[in-house]
């Protein structure tokens, strides 16, 4: 029964990290992206766009990283 609690909570922890991951592509990358297109607000320079793009990415590949790191803690049995 301690593995089953454990196996979950591993699940729930790597469910957290890959939404951050997900909301961090949508705020960060989408986002910019829509409001440059709709001409939302000020438009900053493509290379600023692309910059925040790049920074945002990273953010989201280190937690969707992370997540598949905590699966590796399931247990067996």
């Amino acid at each position: 029964m301690a593995n089953l609690v454990h196996n979950e909570r591993v699940k729930l922890r790597a469910t957290l990290f890959n939404t951050a991951a997900a909301s961090c592509i949508a705020l960060g990358v989408l986002a910019p992206i829509v409001a440059a297109f709709y001409g939302l607000g000020t438009r900053p320079p493509l290379f600023w766009l692309l910059i925040g793009a790049i920074i945002w990415l990273t953010a989201a590949g280190a937690l969707h990283a992370a997540a598949v790191r905590s699966l590796r803690r399931l247990r067996d049995d």
